[in-house]
């Protein structure tokens, strides 16, 4: 049974947290599941009421648990997107060198994720994903260019790829890391129409990996993309995007 240590090394509130986490780590509590009622749980823990309240929005603030009106305090369903959106929000207040990190990590997951794909896409999945590039395409080549739903279909085509690879934590990670992102690729596609086309040409690049379920090609693909996404960004960083948005 936790206890709260006497030095105060440890505040009660992480007390709870760590107890939480106990219960989930050896599946006393499941996701869905009702928490135990708060006195019981209070007495159990050896923390003060207020304490283990402090703890539960802790971890509904996590994503963690939930408190439902009426009901009790539930453990979610802890999906990976859920999970991830404290870090989101993170990502989306990064700048400078942070920056480059971030696109760092993102080009590591998306290439993986399209290697992955090469071997799993499936039929449906392909189709999608020449339909998004299709639209792509008369977004691309509209009077005049329909840029949000150029930088749409961009978005939707990198979702396709990295729900291929039936990884849902990988795709969540994509999914995160690639919010810092948004801005930069939408600034391409408004002030540079032959990047936006060789962005549009590298996506058809990747299409044609899949449909041959060539791995190494994809992997390349991906990263050479990212590359230029990446280098392109950076270069328009700081005040000259924070004018242009």
């Amino acid at each position: 049974m936790p206890h709260c240590p006497s030095n105060g090394s440890i505040s009660q509130t992480d007390v709870v947290i760590s107890a939480i986490k106990g219960m989930l780590s050896s599946r006393r509590l499941r996701p869905g599941d009702r928490l135990p009622i708060e006195k019981d749980l209070a007495m159990e823990l050896q923390v003060s009421r207020g304490s283990l309240r402090e703890g539960v929005r802790a971890l509904s603030t996590m994503g963690i648990l939930e408190t439902r009106q009426g009901a009790g305090t539930f453990v979610t369903r802890m999906e990976p997107s859920a999970l991830l959106s404290a870090m989101e929000f993170w990502v989306s207040l990064q700048d400078g060198e942070r920056v480059h990190q971030v696109h760092t990590v993102r080009r590591a997951l998306e290439t993986e994720a399209a290697a992955v794909a090469a071997i799993r896409i499936d039929n449906q999945q392909l189709r999608e994903a020449e339909q998004t590039l299709e639209r792509a395409h008369s977004a691309i080549h509209s009077t005049p260019i329909d840029h949000s739903a150029a930088m749409q279909c961009d978005v939707e085509f990198h979702q396709i790829i990295a729900g291929a690879s039936g990884n849902q934590v990988l795709s969540a990670l994509i999914e995160t890391v690639s919010t810092n992102t948004i801005r930069g690729r939408m600034w391409r596609s408004m002030h540079d129409k032959d990047g936006l086309l060789a962005t549009h040409g590298e996506h058809l690049g990747i299409l044609d990996a899949l449909r041959r379920h060539d791995v190494d090609r994809a992997r390349t693909r991906m990263a050479n993309h990212l590359y230029a996404v990446e280098d392109y960004v950076t270069a328009i960083s700081g005040p000259t995007l924070d004018d242009q948005i």
